[in-house]
């Protein structure tokens, strides 16, 4: 009885899995999330609370970087050490915000070529990163935001990275 049950599922599921025409063409980035080209507009609004909060890291500014955060979330990182161990930590966001502390030195956090996907009120941010202390590289790594549009506009919801302090290329 199972195996009728499933081979009948087969047979429904099979015209909706065959393709006609060539493949769908693969970003080289990110498989596409929005086939619908981005008007500027929309990727403008996607990375305005990226920018502000890394605005609010460089300004050492901890209220900045919250009004950037949607309520419930948090921040992952993985932490490549240089003899190839990792360290992952994850921190609620009133952790990760009492990380960010006035200070003399300077932050400065530059994204290259980010990769910019969104479905409705879900987006995500993908980018290489240098992270600088002071004028001078100081780790790297890939940057991973996760947002969600509010009634306020886009939240992060999550932030995730790598970092590294080796293979860092200067910009």
């Amino acid at each position: 009885m199972i195996k009728a049950i499933l081979a009948g599922a087969m047979l429904l599921a099979a015209p909706a899995l065959a393709q006609d025409g060539p493949p769908p063409k693969i970003s080289d980035k990110l498989p596409p999330a929005n086939p619908i080209p981005y008007a500027p507009a929309d990727v403008d609004a996607v990375m305005a609370p990226v920018n502000a909060a890394l605005a609010g890291i460089a300004a050492h500014d901890a209220s900045a970087i919250q009004a950037q955060l949607a309520a419930d979330g948090g921040a992952t990182v993985v932490i490549e050490n240089a003899d190839g161990t990792t360290k992952t930590e994850h921190l609620a966001w009133p952790q990760f915000l009492a990380g960010i502390k006035p200070g003399d030195d300077s932050y400065q956090e530059r994204l290259s070529d980010p990769a910019i996907e969104s479905d409705g009120h879900v987006a995500l941010v993908w980018s290489p990163y240098v992270f600088y202390l002071n004028g001078k590289p100081h780790h790297c790594g890939t940057d991973h935001f996760d947002l969600v549009k509010q009634a306020d506009g886009w939240k992060i919801v999550n932030i995730t990275w790598s970092q590294r302090t080796t293979g860092c290329a200067a910009e």
